[in-house]
């Protein structure tokens, strides 16, 4: 699926054990993501709060996140063997509604496996020197970055981003198909009065928090307070605070350095996989763990943190 890491830090019956596919446990998760959104806009509806919408804007933008993190396992073909069925159920459930395809991620994302922070890693080049990747920042600048996502105007950028790396090559059929799907989504929406409600409910939360947490989610895997040049050095695997599970790493997003080294393991056996690494003392020693996203993880991307390590 993608080059074995540089050094052997599990035994091989455990990965090989622990990459074992069970497709109920992503199929109830894929469920119920689709269901906390229902429930979130349902009670936001008939509640006619501003702060009930307020809260179901960040419910749904954190499942928002929660569905990209299935398109990931999606493109690495963790859900089912048959590649065309899940190929289909990927987008049609995922990666569509996200206005994104799975075998777009999926060319990119292999990428950025084989050349991870190199030149030739889509990913990091693409982010290499632009100014809200480059660390370490002030707390101004960096709530700059969030004011910009409130505005749509960072959005905006990557969604231009992912437009230039998300370089999938579909058949005539796959576009009509696809641009099928969003005729029939919106033509659904306007037969029941609910245009307005697509874009309150899905488009807003969509330009503005799904994009935010999906910057945390960047900046926390690969940057602020990195040391590229050692495989467990350069990819960074959060413990997230209890609170922060549901928005900044959910289905075990969190653990992506031990993703980046045994690529083959889905979501659900992370942990465990995180476990057995954690018996080896090489990675135990040198692999960049931090705990907490608005902890941990914004100490080492901040100014002050860099000043004192000074």
């Amino acid at each position: 699926m993608t080059d074995a890491p540089a050094t052997t830090y599990a035994d091989r019956r455990v990965v090989k054990e622990l990459s074992q596919l069970r497709p109920w446990r992503t199929t109830m998760a894929l469920a119920l993501d689709w269901l906390v959104i229902a429930a979130a806009i349902t009670t936001s509806v008939l509640s006619e709060s501003s702060w009930v919408y307020a809260l179901a804007l960040l419910v749904i933008a954190g499942r928002m996140h929660a569905l990209a993190v299935l398109i990931h396992d999606f493109a690495h073909y963790r859900w089912i063997k048959n590649k065309v069925v899940s190929e289909w159920v990927g987008d049609l459930f995922l990666a569509w509604p996200l206005m994104t395809t799975v075998d777009g991620y999926r060319q990119n994302h292999l990428a950025h496996h084989r050349h991870t922070n190199t030149e030739s890693d889509p990913d990091f080049r693409d982010r290499l020197g632009v100014p809200a990747f480059t660390f370490p920042k002030s707390w101004h600048q960096l709530a700059m970055i969030f004011v910009g996502y409130a505005l749509v105007f960072r959005s905006i950028l990557d969604i231009m981003g992912f437009l230039r790396r998300f370089e999938a090559r579909p058949s005539s059929g796959y576009t009509s198909a696809r641009i099928g799907f969003y005729i029939v989504v919106i033509a659904f929406f306007w037969a029941i009065d609910a245009v307005q409600g697509l874009f309150w409910y899905w488009m807003l939360p969509f330009l503005t928090l799904f994009f935010a947490i999906m910057y945390v989610r960047s900046v926390a895997e690969h940057f602020g307070s990195m040391d590229y040049g050692h495989e467990l050095t350069g990819t960074r695997t959060v413990i997230p605070h209890m609170w922060e599970k549901a928005i900044f790493a959910p289905h075990n997003v969190n653990y992506h350095l031990d993703h980046h080294l045994y690529p083959s393991v889905p979501y659900y056996n992370l942990p465990q996989l995180h476990a057995h690494l954690m018996q080896n003392p090489d990675f135990r020693e040198l692999a960049h763990i931090t705990q907490g996203y608005t902890t941990g993880v914004l100490r080492e991307c901040l100014q002050e943190a860099a000043e004192k390590r000074n």
